[in-house]
């Protein structure tokens, strides 16, 4: 059984049709990367993943229950399937630490002393223990985004989706995100990315998967997927972009 599932998604707004029947299944410990070209739909399928956009058709399954039913809680889920933008989204007046504490005190209760020393464990890990008392204008835009990924990370969810974090960084800042997200797969995390990185998906990926005006137009594993495409969408995507 897989660990996550999406079965036929289909997500307008308004008259423009954003995921038109997308299958997706990811594994326990896999890492999924999605590629395609802006407004292919990835985005959408993620935010559609982690219930932050009601789907129009389909369903979604999390350990073998249907979590797209209406009227569900989100909450429950999203705990369990935490989401990394692009752009940070941290508070600018809290501290790194502050920022990490925020949900699990809000939503879990916890007290600050009881999260500090597993909060703690995260920032070091990545690279952060110096930078956990400095407030977001005072750290670089990886510094920002690993933050955001320790923040994530803090909710202890079981499945991590990624929507092109590096994007918005400077090419000299990718490469330690990048170094986490590696980390990340070396300890077992179930992971959904999408991303521009191909090298990063052809060197660490499980599957790729090839969206295309709102479908997954061809999947399969990096060697096969970069190294002998079967579509000719996919090949022309691939000679652009490489």
């Amino acid at each position: 059984m897989a660990k996550l599932e999406a079965r036929g998604i289909r997500k307008s707004f308004g008259p423009n049709e954003v995921c038109r029947g997308i299958d997706l299944s990811v594994d326990q410990g896999e890492m999924v990367c999605l590629i395609g070209a802006s407004g292919s739909g990835k985005s959408t399928l993620l935010r559609c993943l982690n219930l932050l956009e009601p789907i129009d058709d389909g369903e979604i399954w999390l350990d073998g229950q249907d979590i797209s039913i209406p009227g569900l809680d989100p909450q429950p889920v999203r705990q369990r399937i935490g989401m990394v933008f692009q752009s940070y989204n941290l508070f600018p007046h809290m501290t790194a630490v502050e920022n990490a504490m925020l949900a699990p005190r809000r939503v879990r209760n916890m007290t600050r002393e009881a999260l500090l020393a597993g909060i703690t464990e995260l920032f070091e890990r990545f690279g952060l223990k110096d930078r956990m008392e400095h407030y977001p204008d005072q750290l670089s835009g990886g510094q920002q985004q690993r933050v955001a990924i320790v923040r994530a990370l803090a909710m202890k969810p079981e499945i991590m989706l990624f929507d092109e974090i590096t994007s918005a960084l400077d090419p000299e800042l990718v490469g330690e995100v990048l170094d986490v997200l590696r980390q990340l797969r070396e300890e077992g995390m179930t992971m959904v990315l999408a991303t521009h990185e191909m090298g990063f998906a052809r060197e660490l990926a499980d599957k790729v998967c090839f969206l295309d005006e709102g479908v997954i137009l061809e999947e399969g594993p990096p060697e096969q997927l970069f190294g002998a495409p079967m579509r000719d969408r996919t090949r022309a995507f691939l000679k652009r972009v490489l």
